[in-house]
C-alpha cells in the first residue's frame, strides 16, 4: 500500500511538472509571437500598432532572434516617423546588434539621412565599435557616407 501510494505521489510529481512546461512552452511561445508583431510594426511603420506596444509596457529594446532592436529595424527600413516614436518612448540608439552595428550604422548604411540625423542627436559615443573594429567616423567613411557624418556633426 505504501508502494501504491509513493508511486502515485511520484506520477503525480512528473505529470504537474509536465503540464507546467508545458505551459511555461506556451506562454514563450506567445510572448514570441508578439514579438514578431512587435517587429512587424517597426519593419513597415506601423506607428499605431507600435504606439500600443510601448504604451502597453512592451520594452522598447527588445531584441529579435537577431539581435536587433525595433529601433534598428526602424532605421533600416526608413521608417522615420517610427524611429521618432521609439526614441521618444526611451528606445536607446546606443544598443549594438550582434555584429556591434548601431542603428545609425544602419541608417547611413542605407543613405537614409534624416533618420541618421535623428540617431545622431542621440549622442551616442562616437568612440563606440563594431565588431570590425570601427568606430562610427570609419564606418561611414567605408560606406561613402564621411560627409554625411560630417553634416550632422555640424
Amino acid at each position: 500500500m505504501k508502494t501504491l501510494v509513493l508511486l502515485s505521489s511520484v506520477l503525480f510529481s512528473i505529470s504537474l511538472s509536465f503540464n507546467l512546461l508545458a505551459a511555461e512552452t506556451k506562454v514563450e511561445e506567445e510572448y514570441q509571437a508578439l514579438v514578431e508583431l512587435f517587429f512587424d510594426a517597426a519593419r513597415i511603420g506601423d506607428n499605431e500598432v507600435l504606439e500600443t506596444f510601448v504604451s502597453q509596457g512592451f520594452p522598447v529594446d527588445q531584441r529579435n532572434n537577431q539581435s536587433y532592436t525595433a529601433l534598428m529595424v526602424a532605421a533600416y527600413n526608413g521608417n522615420k516617423e517610427s524611429v521618432r516614436l521609439l526614441l521618444d518612448s526611451g528606445a536607446n540608439a546606443c544598443l549594438q546588434d550582434k555584429r556591434g552595428h548601431t542603428a545609425l550604422m544602419g541608417a547611413l548604411i542605407k543613405r537614409e539621412i534624416s533618420i541618421a540625423s535623428d540617431l545622431y542627436k542621440a549622442k551616442c559615443s562616437p568612440e563606440l565599435r563594431n565588431k570590425a573594429g570601427l568606430n562610427l567616423q570609419e564606418f561611414a567613411q567605408i560606406y561613402g557616407q564621411s560627409k554625411v557624418l560630417q553634416s550632422l556633426q555640424n
